[in-house]
């Protein structure tokens, strides 16, 4: 009896020890707040927001949180989808510990109806214009051009409206109007713009541009012609891309023209001036039909349009809202001119994230992928996807079974979550912090089964870069702001959301 006693003793003092000495384990752990944020903290209708918890505690606590909301819904990437509304709402989110349910963080959103006003114009995702054969993810606004000075004047629908170019652009085919042709040193000016699937040539002219109730006037405009008419195009303006000549009808450009309101002043600028030490070949002089490359002063380049607005001149918003997996059919969106510069048009809580103005990164921003920078990588309203790196880098199969299928990306889980970081830069280096994005794609090949045009998640490669597209701006605003005009974010050029 003694033996076992003492034996009794022993596992005792050894159990105590284990636990500290006491009753109570030393690795007791509590969580005592959690504090949420979301951003941006004002949308408009059917947007989304993207929230996120810091928890606090003692011990080897547990930061996850559930997320709960009073309207709208948010799961667990806590990404808020706020609800349609007709008149301003504010929406309560929760953070709920996991470890411990009593304690919560909440934050707030404001979700206000679409804009509206005369600094605002309307936007539509459909199947594209009359003999574009079917169109997906390309978001289009109504534009009237005009023989300067005159009512001689044509309405266009279905232009695209691009944040990765500058300048309006018609195709000849669209256009009824007879512009006067750009003159340099008495010799007719064209332009080559090489995108990233193609490229456009055509003679330069001057018009009045209205949107909405903006009025550029007697700006440069390029007029696209196909590649059979004349001025023939040069072999160093063809040469420039693989892709093909896109400008010689609706069905190959997708539009019947477009809105270039990216954020730099000219679509080339000094770059095109006798201060560069290269001539690029973008602008020429057509003398009797034989081009060659030519310097350009800045006041004959085709303009961002918004520059020579009266007002609301120092960039875009441009939003829609939120898009369910799957896709929708004709979505509605908006593009805002000006940023802080009438009531609705502020900045609403949105990240700045500043681009250079020039260099090799000139318009570009860092995204993280995967603990990789590509610092080549930006938002472009112009793409028609979230085109990204390639399947050696992400593991992600493209698409097969027809002519072109592996510009799409079909993953094997649909929908796939992903998640990146992006961050501004400058000319001198990273500003900011990396701030996360989540987002999700879909086999391609089953969304373009459903007959939808708007998918938020419609993806194909690109090596080395992000280029966040169309998809990008789909349940958010999206500012670019025009380099060297002054902001409440700051003097441009930055994207913002």
């Amino acid at each position: 009896m003694r033996k076992l006693a003492l034996l009794l003793i022993v596992l005792t003092v050894i159990w105590m020890a284990a636990c500290g000495g006491s009753g109570t384990s030393s690795n007791t752990s509590t969580v005592t707040s959690v504090m949420a944020s979301c951003t941006p903290s004002t949308v408009y209708s059917g947007q989304i927001s993207q929230c996120s918890a810091t928890v606090s505690g003692t011990g080897n606590f547990s930061t996850s949180v559930n997320w709960t909301s009073n309207a709208g819904s948010i799961g667990s990437s806590a990404v808020l989808t706020v609800p349609t509304v007709t008149a301003p709402q504010t929406v309560t989110v929760t953070a709920t510990s996991t470890q411990t349910s009593s304690v919560t963080g909440t934050a707030t959103v404001t979700v206000n109806p679409p804009p509206s006003g005369p600094n605002v114009a309307s936007l539509i995702v459909d199947d594209g214009p009359a003999g574009s054969g079917g169109e997906t993810n390309i978001g289009y606004v109504t534009v009237t051009i005009c023989v300067h000075g005159t009512q001689t004047c044509q309405t266009i629908d279905h232009v695209q409206i691009d944040t990765g170019s500058e300048g309006f652009r018609v195709l000849s085919s669209v256009l009824t109007l007879s512009l006067p042709q750009e003159l340099v040193d008495g010799n007719p000016l064209n332009e080559c713009l090489v995108f990233e699937d193609g490229y456009v040539w055509g003679p330069v002219s001057t018009a009045d541009i209205t949107v909405a109730g903006e009025t550029a006037s007697n700006v440069p405009v390029q007029v696209m012609i196909p590649s059979t008419s004349s001025p023939p195009v040069p072999s160093s303006c063809s040469s420039q891309t693989s892709g093909p000549d896109e400008g010689g009808s609706v069905s190959d450009f997708g539009a019947n023209a477009i809105l270039g309101v990216g954020p730099f002043q000219q679509d080339c600028g000094l770059g095109c001036t006798n201060l560069n030490n290269q001539l690029p070949d973008l602008y020429y002089l057509c003398p009797s039909n034989s081009c060659s490359p030519t310097y350009v002063p800045l006041a004959q380049q085709l303009p961002n349009p918004v520059t020579a607005f009266a007002a609301d001149n120092n960039g875009v918003a441009i939003g829609f809202p939120a898009v369910p997996y799957g896709g929708t059919t004709n979505l509605n969106g908006w593009l805002i001119f000006g940023i802080g510069t009438q009531s609705n048009n502020g900045l609403n809580g949105a990240t700045v994230y500043p681009i250079p103005d020039q260099g090799n990164n000139a318009g570009d921003f860092i995204t993280y992928y995967s603990n990789t920078a590509y610092p080549q990588s930006f938002i472009d309203s112009g793409s028609n996807g979230l085109f990204f790196l390639d399947t050696n880098t992400t593991g992600i199969p493209t698409c097969t079974g027809y002519m072109g299928a592996s510009s799409w990306y079909c993953p094997s889980t649909t929908p796939e979550s992903l998640t990146a970081q992006n961050q501004g830069q400058t000319n001198s280096g990273t500003s900011g912090s990396p701030i996360t994005v989540n987002f999700s794609i879909e086999n391609a090949n089953n969304l373009f089964n459903t007959g939808n045009t708007a998918f938020s998640t419609l993806s194909g490669p690109n090596t080395g870069v992000f280029d966040w597209g169309l998809p990008f701006f789909f349940g958010r605003d999206v500012l670019t702001a025009i380099d060297t005009m002054s902001t409440p974010g700051g003097t441009g050029p930055y994207f913002a959301y």
